[in-house]
């Protein structure tokens, strides 16, 4: 089996290292992003994607919770903007004016999760997606928020999803792709079908199987040794992502790539 495809990367030596050079020295210089998240009874990923990022060297940064929050955020989270929310406490339809204008002001936007399990907010969340047009990473529990419209994130360019092995299956089987992932698949047969996926699809898929990190974008795939699953479900391993992939548009493979390793 021809898999020139697969690039195996070391945690110790970068595959890119155009990407850890170009990191821009001025703050001015290294982009916007903008994180949407949260509910009244949560708000620990968006916390730690703030974090993440300002540690990260993002250059901007505002983030938009439910105005339930308003009260109980952590002083240390200072670029907030709040959207009309739910009884339940998470963004309602009235919020997506939001974050669309979020949006505008970002040049790439992370939906972080502990968005809660709202229809309502499911239709904002998707009338976003469908509407906005600048890079997207997707990660946590707002992948399953935007399920009923997994047909357009597949085919929505500059679009990343940072999911949890269970996620990519629902993903295949609702979009119906001719591929049935299993826990048990060995690693290469994961690849090849992630390899098979993004030439069909323009989405970028980063997924955590059999102890390793696999990325795949344009039909071509990069997989790590990985052994900090936490890292992936609280979120800052794809706000690390969003930030090094702002620093280089159009290469979101090689800036993923790096984004894990450094």
């Amino acid at each position: 089996m021809d898999s020139s495809y697969w690039r195996r990367q070391d945690p110790d030596k970068a595959l890119f290292p155009d990407i850890e050079w170009s990191k821009p020295e001025q703050r001015s210089m290294a982009g916007r992003l903008g994180i949407i998240g949260g509910n009244k009874l949560g708000f620990a990923g968006v916390a730690d994607a703030y974090e993440t990022a300002k540690a990260a060297g993002v250059g901007d940064l505002r983030v938009l919770l439910p105005d339930a929050l308003q009260k109980t955020i952590p002083r240390t989270i200072i670029d907030t903007v709040f959207g009309p929310t739910t009884l339940s406490g998470s963004l309602s339809k009235e919020a997506l004016d939001e974050m669309l204008a979020l949006g505008d002001w970002a040049q790439a936007t992370l939906l972080i999760g502990d968005a809660g399990r709202n229809s309502e907010t499911a239709i904002a969340y998707e009338a976003f997606v469908t509407r906005y047009q600048k890079p997207l990473i997707i990660t946590r529990d707002a992948v399953d928020l935007v399920k009923n419209a997994s047909t357009l994130l597949v085919e929505r360019p500059e679009t990343l999803l940072v999911v949890a092995f269970a996620q990519l299956q629902k993903l295949f089987q609702a979009v119906y792709y001719p591929k049935i992932l299993t826990f048990s698949m060995q690693l290469a047969s994961l690849v090849e079908a992630v390899h098979k996926f993004t030439i069909t699809y323009p989405v970028t898929i980063a997924v955590l199987h059999k102890e390793h990190f696999v990325i795949a974008h344009n039909g071509q795939v990069v997989s790590m040794p990985w052994d900090n699953p936490m890292a992936i479900w609280r979120g800052s391993v794809a706000t690390r992502a969003a930030t090094y992939w702002l620093w280089n548009p159009g290469k979101p493979l090689e800036a993923i790539s790096e984004s894990i390793r450094t």
